[in-house]
């Protein structure tokens, strides 16, 4: 019976510790990054302001082509919705446009259904350098509930989606600057 009780006792130190871990990890992650393209700002602003051109450049979009797409409302409006299901490993989402300023920012929620529910909040933004060059910014936040948390400890996800944004990035650079 001691053996038992002793087995018990470790089993439940086993399981609090990362509960209690987690209780006292951060929730919260923002990945940004950015490419200059050789275009006016509004030229590039005018692209990027439609979701549907993400098809373009964005790795997700690309990591299965034949996925099932849905958009609902007017692109580049606020309010447009931009849908997805696949069944590679995009799972089903959707994005939606929340505000476009006229400085040259697009503000979108991302709304994950499957293979996991979770919610981020993702921008993209220009910023003139030149006539004739951009900044382009695309950034991306959001948290992660408790005791899932835990997993930002051994998990980078500045690494993990920062790489996908740089790629999306720079295949966005080359479709403006090389049509």
């Amino acid at each position: 019976m001691k053996i038992l009780k002793r087995i018990l006792i470790v089993i439940v130190i086993l399981i609090a510790i990362p509960l209690i871990i987690a209780l006292f990890s951060r929730k919260n992650y923002a990945v940004e990054r950015e490419i200059t393209i050789n275009k006016p700002r509004q030229e590039v602003f005018d692209y990027i302001k439609y979701l549907k051109n993400q098809d373009n450049f964005s790795v997700w979009a690309k990591m299965d082509p034949g996925m099932k797409r849905e958009y609902r409302g007017t692109d580049a409006t606020v309010g447009f919705v931009s849908a997805w299901d696949s069944k590679k490993d995009v799972g089903a989402g959707e994005q939606e446009i929340k505000k476009i300023t006229a400085d040259g920012r697009i503000d979108y929620e991302l709304r994950f259904i499957r293979p996991w529910a979770g919610r981020a909040d993702s921008y993209l933004s220009t910023a003139p350098v030149s006539d004739n060059q951009t900044t382009v910014k695309w950034g991306m936040s959001s948290s992660m509930p408790y005791p899932m948390n835990i997993m930002l400890l051994v998990m980078d996800m500045d690494k993990v989606l920062g790489k996908d944004l740089q790629t999306g990035l720079t295949d966005l650079k080359t479709i403006l600057e090389h049509p």
